[in-house]
């Protein structure tokens, strides 16, 4: 039962390593422990990803209460609690690695679930990722026309290829043989 392990500590000494590997966990997103301690830091951890969800001044003072470091406390409202804003519960993952070598103790890693982002941020991406290719397209359909004056007819074809870039698609053989007829064709009238 998560809060009642006494892990071989006085009080005092069990609460401060709780804390400090709470205050890891959020810090760098995993942390590996024993399996007993990873399962008391599991349920530390996602009271305070609880906390972050309610936003509030005293939301914000309890987990300063809790956690050692401020600026974990700001990265834990600001970026980790949203990212669980439309799950109840279960931020957290604990994998078995298996015995430790020196006292056979058992060995786990306690992780951070990843999450997608919400629905609503995704529209948002999905918006500017199509912005940035409607940009990228006007000024490619800009260079077309340009490519296609005459000035740059009159510049040799190997010229032409070293300057093209090589994203660019090549004029299509039709086009080309459209305008020798096109040049053609007055010869023959005459």
């Amino acid at each position: 039962m998560p809060g009642t392990r006494k892990l071989g500590r006085p009080t005092a000494h069990r609460k401060a390593m709780l804390r400090g590997m709470v205050t890891l966990l959020l810090e760098n997103g995993q942390i590996e422990t024993t399996l007993t301690r990873a399962k008391e830091v599991r349920s530390m951890a996602e009271k305070m990803i609880t906390l972050g969800k309610k936003n509030t001044l005293a939301s914000r003072r309890a987990a300063l209460a809790y956690i050692t470091k401020e600026d974990v406390v700001s990265k834990l409202f600001a970026e980790i609690a949203p990212k669980y804003a439309n799950r109840q519960g279960g931020y957290t993952q604990i994998f078995k690695m298996g015995p430790r070598r020196g006292d056979a103790a058992e060995m786990a890693i306690v992780r951070l679930l990843a999450v997608e982002a919400p629905v609503e941020e995704k529209k948002v991406e999905e918006e500017k990722k199509a912005e940035e290719k409607k940009a990228e397209e006007k000024p490619a359909e800009a260079k077309k026309p340009a490519a296609k004056k005459p000035a740059a007819a009159k510049k040799p074809a190997a010229k032409k290829a070293e300057e093209a870039p090589a994203t660019e698609e090549k004029p299509a053989p039709k086009k080309r043989t459209t305008k020798k007829k096109v040049e053609e064709a007055p010869a023959e009238e005459k």
